[in-house]
Formats: C-alpha cells, sequence, structure tokens
C-alpha cells in the first residue's frame, strides 16, 4: 500500500500524489490515530442527521442485494431460551441460473476469474465504515434506556438487521457453578439496576464485585462526554454487558481494533461469553491469551477501538489488574453453555437419544465435512488456533463496497459450535444469517463437496449443540 507522508512537501504534491495513490490503490491515504474533534458537535451532529437517511438506505440496500433478509422460521426449533425461532434457509442469494453445487463444481481461480462468488460471502461493511463504532440493536437500547435512562441510540445511524436474524433478548444465563439452576436470569436483562437481586445468594462476593464491573458504563469512542460522541446527550459510557447481553450475544457490532486504515477494518461481530472458562484466544484477530489480558486491554483502549490516545482524552479507565480485572475475569469465566442433553461427556451424541439425522450429521462433521478438525468436540467445538481460510482464491481483493475494501481476513480464531443457534449471525462479521448459509460458506471453501442431504443433516446436528 502507498502511503502520503507529509516532509515539508508542497500541499499541491501531497493531493497529486494521493490522487496518483488512489488510481492504483482501492486504500485512501489514512493514519493510525484518529483525528482530534475539529469542528463543534453541533454542527457535526447536525450534518450526521441530515446524512443517516442515506446512509442506511445504502446499507439496506447492500443487505437486501445480497441477503435474502425474510422471516422464515424453522418450523418447531427454539433457541435456547424458548422465546425466539430459529431462521430456516439459505440467505446468500446466487446470481441468475446459478446453484451452490455448480459452484462448487468449479475451482477457487475459476469462481474469482469469472466473478462468480456470490456477494454474500464477501466481508460484511459497517453500517457507516468510515465512521465505524459500537451500534448496539433496537432491543437493547430500549431496555437499557427503561432501566438506567443511559441513551445507546446513535443519531448518525441505526441498527441494520431484522429482528429475526439476532439472537433472543433476553437470553438465558447458565452457571458452570450451579448447573441445577439452569437459566438464572429470570427472564431479564441483567443491568446495573437489577444484577444484586438477581444474582443474591448465587454467586460469591468476588464474582458479584467483577458483575458489578461488567455493567459499570465507561467512556467509549461513540458513547462519551467529548466532542467524538454519536449519542445526543452526553454520555457515561456503554458497559461490557451492553454488547455481551446477558452473557451471549446481541449482535452488537464494531470495527476490528487491529487493523488500520480505516478503510480496512472488519466488522466484528459481538461474540457469546459462554463458554470463555475453555478459551485461549481472546480478540478475532489477535494473540491476548488470558479473559484478564482481553479485558484490561479492551478498558484501556476504550473498547475496541485500540487507541489508548483517544481513550485516555474521553477518560481512560484503568482497571486494577489484582482487585478488579480478576473479579471480572472470575465472573466471566463461570458463565456455561446451554445444556445439550444428547451430548455425552466427551461432546459426542448419544445413540439413544440423537435422531437418525443428527447422527449422519455428526458422522459428516467427523468426516467429509473435515468440520472436527478445527471445532473439536471434547474442547467445546473449538481448538483455540487460528486459521486462514484464504477466501481470497475465490475473488479479487480491492473492492469497495460501502467505504470499506474488500481484503483478505488473514487468520481469525476459532470459535466455538456450543450453543451455536443462540448466536446468529455467524462467522466474524456476522456475513452469514444461518446456520444453512455456513454450511454452505464452507462447503465451498474447503471443497468438501456435499451433498444436499449431508448439508441437511450438518444443520440438524449443529441444532443439537
Amino acid at each position: 500500500m502507498r502511503r502520503v507522508v507529509n516532509a515539508g512537501i508542497p500541499c499541491a504534491l501531497i493531493v497529486a500524489a494521493a490522487s496518483l495513490s488512489a488510481l492504483s490503490d482501492p486504500l485512501p491515504p489514512d493514519t493510525t490515530y484518529r483525528p482530534l474533534p475539529a469542528r463543534p458537535f453541533s454542527a457535526v451532529k447536525a450534518d450526521d442527521e441530515a446524512q443517516k437517511p442515506r446512509v442506511m438506505a445504502r446499507q439496506r440496500a447492500l443487505l437486501e442485494e445480497r441477503y435474502d433478509l425474510s422471516d422464515r422460521a424453522m418450523p418447531g426449533t427454539m433457541m435456547s431460551g424458548g422465546i425466539k425461532p430459529v431462521q430456516d434457509g439459505v440467505r446468500v442469494k446466487l446470481a441468475k441460473d446459478q446453484t451452490w453445487q455448480g459452484l462448487a463444481e468449479m475451482s477457487p481461480g475459476e469462481i474469482r476469474d469469472r466473478n462468480l462468488l456470490p456477494i454474500g460471502l464477501l466481508p460484511l461493511p459497517h453500517v457507516k465504515q468510515a465512521t465505524g463504532g459500537q451500534v448496539f440493536p433496537e432491543e437493547e437500547i430500549r431496555e437499557i434506556g427503561r432501566q438506567e435512562g443511559r441513551d445507546l441510540r446513535r443519531f448518525d445511524v441505526d441498527f441494520d438487521l431484522p429482528d429475526h436474524l439476532t439472537p433472543e433478548f433476553p437470553s438465558p444465563i447458565f452457571l458452570t457453578t450451579h448447573p441445577e439452576l439452569g437459566d438464572v436470569s429470570r427472564g431479564e436483562l441483567l443491568t446495573i439496576r437489577n444484577y444484586y437481586e438477581i444474582m443474591n445468594g448465587i454467586i460469591t462476593p468476588v464474582q458479584m464485585e467483577g458483575l458489578r464491573l461488567l455493567l459499570t458504563p465507561f467512556p467509549q469512542e461513540e458513547f462519551n462526554q467529548t466532542e467524538d460522541r454519536k449519542v445526543a446527550a452526553q454520555s457515561l459510557g456503554v458497559t461490557c454487558l451492553d454488547c455481551h447481553a446477558n452473557f451471549n450475544t446481541n449482535a452488537a457490532f464494531h470495527l476490528t481494533p487491529d487493523v488500520r486504515p480505516q478503510a480496512a477494518r472488519f466488522r466484528l461481530d459481538t461474540t457469546s461469553l459462554r463458554g470463555l472458562f475453555n478459551q485461549q484466544i481472546h480478540g478475532s484477530k489477535r494473540s491476548l491469551r488470558s479473559v484478564e489480558d482481553f479485558t484490561e486491554f479492551e478498558q484501556r483502549t476504550a473498547y475496541f477501538n485500540g487507541d489508548h490516545v483517544s481513550a485516555t482524552r474521553k477518560g481512560v479507565h484503568l482497571p486494577d489488574r489484582t482487585n478488579q480485572v480478576a473479579m471480572m475475569a472470575q465472573m466471566q469465566n463461570i458463565i456455561d453453555f446451554p445444556p445439550a442433553p444428547k451430548l455425552d461427556p466427551f461432546g459426542r451424541l448419544d445413540p439413544a437419544l440423537a435422531s437418525g439425522q443428527e447422527l449422519a450429521g455428526e458422522r459428516v462433521f467427523m468426516g467429509k465435512g473435515r468440520c472436527a478438525q478445527c471445532h473439536v468436540p471434547q474442547t467445546s467445538f473449538m481448538d483455540n488456533n487460528m486459521h486462514d481460510l484464504k477466501l481470497e482464491r475465490f475473488y479479487k481483493p480491492g473492492q469497495t463496497f460501502n467505504d470499506m475494501v474488500e481484503l483478505p481476513d488473514g487468520p481469525i480464531k476459532t470459535f466455538t459450535l456450543r450453543g451455536i443457534k443462540d448466536t446468529p449471525p455467524y462467522l466474524h462479521d456476522g456475513r452469514l444469517m444461518t446456520l444453512a448459509d455456513t454450511v454452505e460458506f464452507f462447503n465451498l471453501v474447503l471443497g468438501t463437496k456435499l451433498t444436499q442431504d449431508e448439508k441437511n443433516d450438518l444443520v440438524a446436528y449443529m441444532l443439537a449443540l
């Protein structure tokens, strides 16, 4: 990537160099650090509000071009809390006369050279890529407003996916320390207003203090009291569990902190904190090797912007490693997966409990589908490694969609498949809406050439995890 560096060069030459670079390089000139606000907040807010209808219409057009966004629930199949159905079917759209079977018969090079990769398999842009930042779903915004009077609604963007393609809300909470209790959430969203009443007598004092900190708002790029905020009123910030609602995901998204420039930062979907006790890699592209490291780092750099300079300007939070971070980690490490009664202690299906289709799906998972090479049943269906799927074999990097430059994903950590029906959308950036989409994606990328029956069996198996 070419860089334009100001070393006493006349402005006209810099502009000319930037223009030439733009012709040969899809990444615009940018810097590592976010610029300081240069205009009054009132002027920025007015501009953002005026642009918002166009921003949302552009994102809606992109989503509708890529996906079938209709509400098509899977009959009789609910998420673990029993309040929301799982969505059915492949939602990534194909070109006219194109079929998934036909694509799977082609080589990666042929698909790339003929520009045949469905665009729904490409990285998904943030709703406002040039700005980025956390975007919360409507249910979370309303409930936090009702309970705390804290406003998570941005004036420049709205959440972009339909509600039926997101996790149930609020999600149930399961504890490793009390498996006999089942869901301990009482059907409520944990907040700073109710956590003590709900969890008192169930968790230890150390865990209770960790939970309090996880529910305490601290300044973040778009939610603070300075001029770079994107909420109308001065804000106390956001909490860890604003995104990881009830320790699951609510499909809130941000941009990865690990990549620059801004146009290359990929959308980062919120992950579930269930089963964190078995995870050894934290952060989709990083090797933060403990939940303590991750918690401390994200508090320090203001929730996923990875920018300690901006964080300090807003009011940095420096949690104490021993007396605060360790307690936050203790609480996170007792969050369990939802029950999976058909699995034995080694993560394999019990033939006496599983259906024939589920058992057939397990055979595909362990064999032809190659899923178990990364999603190891004995270790919570993950391997604590990072893998590069090399999707760029199938497309030409450098295309720009809604200000995001489509570049190779590179190595991404393996995510757990336990409780996978509860955590749509899928992949690290939420580009796949359903489990059927993920099966088609990996069938193509891994070249496994599954039949339609094998694909259906695989989905049935994952629903049992």
